[in-house]
C-alpha cells in the first residue's frame, strides 16, 4: 500500500514539474514580466495613495495568474482593489498586449506579507519571515527566522542555530509570518 502512495506521488512531482517549468529561460520570462506590471502598476498606485507591495505572475492550476498586491497605512478595501484592478487592467491591454491570457488578482497583502524589494528587508528588521532561494546555502534552500537587515545586498536571517547571510537576487520567494501591521 505504502509503495502504490509513493508511486502516485512520484507522477505528481513529474506531473507538475511539466506544468510548472523552473527553467532559467522561464525565470528570465516571467521575470520580465513582472518588472513590466511594476513598471506599470507603481506609477498608478503612487497616485491612489497605495503602496505596490509585490508583484507575482506564475502558472497555477486554473491557469496563469497575476497577482498584485496592495497596502496603506489606513488598510486596503475592496474598493481599493476593484479601483487599481480596473485601472490596471487597461493599462495592461494598452501596454503589455503581447502577455498570455491570465487571471488578475489584486488584494491586501494578508499576514503572510510578501516582500519584494531589498527597502523591505530593512523596513521589517525584527520580524519572522519565510524565504526560499534559488541556489541553495549551506545545502538548504529554504530558511525561516527573523530578519536582522541588510548588509551590501545581503538579507541577514537570523536562525536557532546563527545568523545566514543570503543574497537578494537569489530570494525566488519571501514572506513575513503572521505580520501584525506594525512596522
Amino acid at each position: 500500500m505504502a509503495k502504490r502512495g509513493h508511486k502516485r506521488k512520484s507522477k505528481f512531482r513529474e506531473k507538475k514539474a511539466a506544468h510548472f517549468p523552473l527553467d532559467t529561460e522561464a525565470r528570465k520570462r516571467r521575470q520580465g514580466v513582472v518588472d513590466t506590471v511594476t513598471r506599470l502598476a507603481e506609477p498608478l498606485c503612487q497616485s491612489e495613495g497605495l503602496e505596490l507591495v509585490h508583484v507575482e505572475y506564475q502558472r497555477e492550476p486554473g491557469g496563469v495568474t497575476l497577482r498584485i498586491y496592495l497596502d496603506k497605512p489606513t488598510g486596503v478595501t475592496l474598493d481599493d482593489c476593484v479601483d487599481i484592478s480596473r485601472q490596471l487592467d487597461d493599462l495592461l491591454d494598452v501596454h503589455a498586449d503581447d502577455l498570455p491570457p491570465y487571471r488578475l488578482e489584486v488584494s491586501s497583502p494578508g499576514v503572510d506579507r510578501p516582500m519584494g524589494k531589498l527597502e523591505d528587508y530593512r523596513r521589517f528588521s525584527g520580524q519572522r519571515a519565510r524565504i526560499r532561494v534559488s541556489t541553495p546555502v549551506d545545502g538548504r534552500k529554504n530558511f525561516t527566522g527573523v530578519l536582522e537587515g541588510v548588509v551590501e545586498g545581503k538579507i541577514q536571517l537570523k536562525m536557532d542555530d546563527g545568523i545566514v547571510h543570503l543574497d537578494f537576487n537569489d530570494i525566488l520567494r519571501a514572506r513575513l509570518i503572521n505580520f501584525n501591521g506594525e512596522h
